[in-house]
């Protein structure tokens, strides 16, 4: 139908004319409401927006002297995190001449991957940033 006619009977039925796909060949228009249809459109948008998951980045923080008991509450407190749905980010840090001994550190980030193993997977491999060596553990799909 011309662009005229399609107007014409918009302005009768006093509504105005949309185009809902304007890059398809013809271009698609409707004639509606157009302030209800932002409304409606606006609506859609926000209840899709409520059922999204944001995915939180928790943190737990470990020293190179750690023992084992406090390996241990560090793992559990990850492992709730990540029961959750939240990424966990283990943080290692390293305070004065604890830098001399990094290489041997890596272990305790390596030791805390593998009990986490069942539950999740290493994101992103421990790396050495400034005084801090990180590393990412996602949920196992």
């Amino acid at each position: 139908m011309p662009v005229t006619e399609a107007m014409r009977l918009a302005r009768e039925a006093e509504l105005d004319l949309v185009k809902i796909a304007p890059t398809a060949k013809p271009p698609v228009c409707k004639i509606i409401d157009y302030g209800k249809f932002r409304y409606e459109q606006a609506r859609r948008e926000k209840e899709a927006k409520k059922k999204q998951k944001t995915i939180e980045i928790k943190e737990v923080r470990l020293s190179p002297n750690i023992d084992e008991n406090d390996l241990n509450t560090k793992v559990n407190a990850a492992r709730k995190f990540i029961q959750k749905g939240d990424k966990v980010k283990v943080t290692l840090r390293f305070r004065g001449r604890e830098m001399a001994h990094v290489q041997s550190s890596k272990q305790i980030l390596d030791v805390f991957a593998e009990r986490m193993a069942d539950l999740a997977v290493v994101d992103k491999a421990p790396k050495l940033e400034g005084r801090s060596m990180t590393m990412f553990l996602t949920e196992k799909r």
